[in-house]
């Protein structure tokens, strides 16, 4: 499952941009029809997944409202372009 997520992850990557564009709940639920991904992320209060070139998200969803949708939970979520450099000196940071 891990190895899924992390393939859906990595194709989403390819066709994103780093902007995002943030949505009212009703707005967001529209979209996920609209859009219907494959994978939608959630990290703390943020559900969001790639559609048209960008990150789409909503800071007002709860579980319930994305129950028949395929949700992975992360750790993390940024819109800075990913270094193994960066990643290791974060997470010393953090002990």
């Amino acid at each position: 499952m891990a190895f899924a997520g992390t393939t859906a992850a990595t194709a989403a990557a390819t066709h994103t941009s780093s902007y995002r564009i943030k949505f009212p709940k009703q707005e967001f639920l529209q979209l996920v029809e609209i859009a219907k991904p494959k994978v939608i992320y959630h990290v703390r209060r943020m559900f969001f997944f790639a559609f048209d070139g960008f990150v789409m998200y909503s800071l007002e969803c709860k579980d319930e409202d994305l129950s028949n949708q395929n949700i992975i939970n992360a750790i993390e979520f940024s819109n800075t372009q990913w270094s193994e450099a960066g990643s290791i000196s974060r997470e010393r940071s953090r002990y």
